[in-house]
């Protein structure tokens, strides 16, 4: 065995990365989604290689009004050299596959990973300009506001909330940074003589499928006592007790102070069902930590005086349910009660 040389299965994984990279000069490489009450289907800004597209129109009219600039693909410097970037790494992977050295493999990792670095920097550098950089004149002007898009997740502005993700291209990049850092681990492992040398597509394919999977987002975040919103309400949240939570399969998660504010919510359809990844209730006892709605047992009544008067509390078992109902008398009721 030649420890200079890749092995044939990693070869093959980086060409088909390189050829894959192709693919990116012609899908939107990030998209920013806007949603606001008056745009219930929301608004999107998709960024390709070298142009705009979605509902620019409507946001740089919307952005007239608070100070923002107008978005141009002609302003961008970078869509006139990110194709010719996007095409370097494509040949580069190919090369890099068909040369089969495990130095150039290394080298191109290094290479790949400084550039992903430079880009998000570009990237919040120009989100910085365009979200603080305003019009002094604008119609509405809401001092100390900035309107700075998030790099990556969720934010709210004013009345838009703002959520910016990787789209089809972008995927397709981590996609190839995934497998080139696969195979760099298989093939150092390999150097040091591994003892399964032949399950390097095997492992490239469990590193892409571990790195997806802890990128989705959709695990709950603790609430914020004093600090988040109610998503329905607008009140801040207060009362530790209470409070409830939904998380979207994008990673995107709405806020409740009460069990009324959720399932007004719900009905209202302002997320629609297929897109909902968990439903979560604060455990009404210590650590107030959260509980899946399909799991916890719910107790109704008029004592408990939660936020909204929706007077329902969450318990993470049967157990506490019943020993609050010693102070608080009232019925249990379930998850698809409440949702009636």
């Amino acid at each position: 065995m030649n420890n200079n040389k890749i092995a044939k299965a990693s070869s093959l994984a980086l060409i088909l990365c390189g050829l894959s990279l192709v693919l990116v000069l012609f899908t939107p490489i990030w998209r920013i989604e806007l949603d606001a009450p008056q745009y219930p289907e929301g608004l999107s800004l998709l960024i390709h290689a070298n142009k705009l597209a979605g509902n620019v129109e409507i946001i740089n009219g919307l952005n007239h009004y608070i100070g923002m600039k107008t978005l141009h693909a002609d302003d961008f410097v970078e869509f006139k050299v990110l194709p010719g970037i996007i095409l370097f790494f494509a040949a580069i992977f190919v090369l890099v596959g068909i040369v089969a050295r495990r130095k150039l493999t290394n080298l191109l990792l290094g290479i790949f990973v400084l550039f992903g670095i430079l880009a998000m920097v570009d990237f919040w550098r120009w989100e910085y300009d365009y979200g603080h950089n305003l019009d002094p004149n604008a119609a509405i002007i809401v001092p100390g506001m900035a309107y700075q898009p998030p790099l990556i997740g969720f934010k709210q502005l004013l009345n838009f909330g703002a959520y910016s993700i990787p789209d089809t291209g972008g995927w397709i990049f981590v996609g190839a940074g995934a497998v080139l850092l696969g195979v760099v681990v298989i093939e150092w492992k390999r150097k040091n003589k591994s003892k399964h040398p032949k399950s390097a597509l095997n492992t490239v394919a469990a590193l892409i499928f571990a790195f997806l999977f802890s990128s989705c987002g959709t695990e709950p975040e603790p609430i914020r006592i004093g600090k988040d919103n109610c998503d329905f309400c607008k009140m801040t949240i207060s009362d530790s007790r209470f409070g409830a939570q939904i998380v979207t399969k994008k990673g995107k998660k709405y806020k409740f102070d009460d069990q009324h504010c959720i399932s007004q919510f719900l009905h209202e359809d302002k997320v629609k069902d297929e897109d909902i990844a968990g439903v979560y209730f604060v455990n009404f006892n210590k650590p107030h930590d959260l509980i899946t709605a399909e799991t916890a047992f719910f107790l109704q009544s008029p004592s408990l005086k939660s936020p909204m008067n929706g007077n329902i509390a969450a318990f993470s078992n049967n157990d506490s349910l019943e020993n609050a109902v010693q102070t608080f008398y009232g019925n249990k009721i379930t998850w698809e009660e409440i949702l009636k």
